[in-house]
């Protein structure tokens, strides 16, 4: 597997799995260019590490559902290095735990967005810079197939649309680029630190076959391979990576 010469956008790659995504890339040879919205220190100093190794990154700041800064990524990437080989469409978020009875369509709107459009805008900018052979990787979730947990019936309704997104982004896209999915189950990140009570964390990696979480790491080295040549004959797919948790 390797990136050499390839050149990918990270968003959300300032942090846990979006940074892992970009160190993964870069040393697979990528040139990398790095959106984050408020981790301008785990995006910076990406950028120094990778620079410091004789890679070549540039890091910039803009929020994934505005139409303006997506072009903005879009350009910036194009001007740094002429095209655009990979994109692993990492920003999302559960935003907060909100049960239906509760549901505003103020959250409804967010969650969605930051999901979802997000996810539209990133690929309708990138695709006119995209060759023969180029790939997208969205970040889906084991939520999009289980429907998540307490309160997250709109986060995984949004990861599901992110699903059904990828297989039908396949088969429009297809043969000229490929598209694939990852679906994450417990993770060690911010997202479990925030929104996750340890006991119910613990409980989880205890009734998975693997009996831990998986790390960024992990989910970073599956969505480099699905973006590198490597998985040339993969596409459609939402990758489950779980530790057993869930079989699909």
């Amino acid at each position: 597997m390797t990136m050499q010469g390839k050149t990918a956008i990270v968003t959300g790659g300032g942090r846990d799995i979006g940074r892992a995504c970009v160190m993964e890339l870069a040393a697979q040879g990528a040139n990398v260019v790095i959106n984050y919205h408020s981790s301008s220190a785990g995006a910076d100093s990406a950028v120094e590490e990778i620079k410091a190794a004789g890679g070549s990154a540039i890091a910039l700041q803009g929020d994934m559902t505005s139409e303006t800064d997506v072009k903005a990524l879009v350009a910036a990437t194009v001007e740094a290095f002429g095209k655009v080989d990979s994109l692993i469409h990492v920003t999302g978020g559960l935003v907060a735990r909100v049960p239906m009875s509760e549901m505003t369509l103020e959250h409804w709107h967010t969650v969605m967005n930051l999901n979802t459009t997000s996810l539209m805008l990133a690929v309708r900018e990138c695709l006119p810079h995209m060759g023969e052979g180029s790939s997208i990787v969205t970040l889906a979730s084991q939520a999009g197939r289980d429907g998540g947990g307490p309160g997250a019936s709109a986060y995984g309704a949004s990861k599901g649309a992110v699903m059904t997104l990828t297989r039908g982004l396949a088969k429009e896209l297809g043969p000229k680029i490929r598209v694939n999915g990852i679906c994450p189950g417990m993770i060690n990140t911010d997202f479990h630190n925030t929104f996750t009570k340890p006991e119910v964390r613990s409980h989880v990696a205890n009734i998975t076959p693997l009996k831990r979480e998986g790390n960024s790491d992990e989910v970073a080295k599956l969505a480099v391979y699905l973006a590198s040549d490597g998985a040339s004959f993969i596409t459609g797919t939402n990758v489950d990576i779980n530790g057993g948790m869930l079989f699909s």
